[in-house]
């Protein structure tokens, strides 16, 4: 954590916010990486996420706080798209505290590195593949693939809003003091245990969906798992130049393709 992201005192008391409000910014930021382009990033998602926010400010939409306030939030903002939540939840909550424009600046530039690098680690390189492999291990016990594709969708997802959620929630609730949240133990140490977790998945769905591709054929079989075990020593080889997310992603794209070949 930058020593930038550390220095904002504890915020003021949080002004009212509707729950309809908080709806509408919610749905926006599932959206928040519609306009991504190469020039302002999530920048544009983010300011489109915090409008309705910002229509609470002191005179509505017509006033002149309120078109820099969301030309300032529209300006570049570069952050994992699930974790931007936080920064979400703290901007609104400066915006409508009056925190000065500079500060806010500041803040955004700081919360970027952090929100990016937690964000990769903890989805892309850890809840994307154990999700795979759990709707994996349920392909090779024998469930029918809308099965399959359901317990991937449910078990993503979860992850997925629940993150959503508790990042503006964390964001709302600590201001521009938000950065100490990006410790908290799950997102510190969560990669870590994920990757295990995933590594163990890996050695049961493999061969459980092996068996259920080949069939009854022995040798076939045999020849699959002693397949997989060469892959297996070839990625501890290689360790930290693959990427998690789209390994599974392979194995899940090959054992459907030759399910339909046979």
């Amino acid at each position: 954590m930058t020593a930038a992201a550390r220095s904002y005192p504890a915020p003021d008391p949080a002004p009212h916010v509707s729950a309809l409000t908080w709806v509408s910014v919610f749905i926006r930021m599932l959206a928040i990486q519609g306009s991504w382009n190469y020039e302002t990033l999530l920048g544009n998602g983010v300011g489109f996420a915090l409008e309705p926010a910002l229509r609470r400010l002191p005179g509505g939409v017509h006033t002149d706080a309120f078109k820099a306030a969301m030309t300032r939030e529209s300006a570049y903002f570069n952050a994992h798209p699930y974790l931007a939540s936080v920064a979400v939840g703290a901007l609104a909550r400066a915006e409508l505290s009056g925190v000065p424009p500079e500060r806010i600046e500041r803040f955004r530039t700081a919360i970027c590195g952090p929100l990016g690098s937690v964000g990769d680690r903890l989805v892309w390189a850890g809840w994307l593949p154990l999700s795979s492999l759990v709707a994996l291990v349920t392909f090779g016990l024998g469930a029918r693939p809308l099965a399959v594709v359901l317990t991937f969708v449910l078990m993503y997802n979860v992850g997925h809003f629940g993150l959503r959620i508790w990042g503006l929630h964390v964001g709302w609730t600590r201001g521009l003091a938000v950065a100490s949240a990006l410790a908290n133990p799950v997102l510190r140490n969560g990669p870590a245990y994920i990757a295990r977790a995933a590594a163990a998945l890996a050695g049961v769905a493999i061969p459980l969906a092996a068996a259920r591709v080949v069939g009854r054929d022995g040798l076939l079989l045999d020849f699959v798992l002693a397949a997989s075990a060469l892959i297996a020593v070839a990625l501890v080889r290689v360790h930290g130049r693959v990427e998690g997310w789209k390994l599974v992603l392979v194995l899940i794209a090959l054992f459907a393709l030759v399910s339909v070949i046979r």
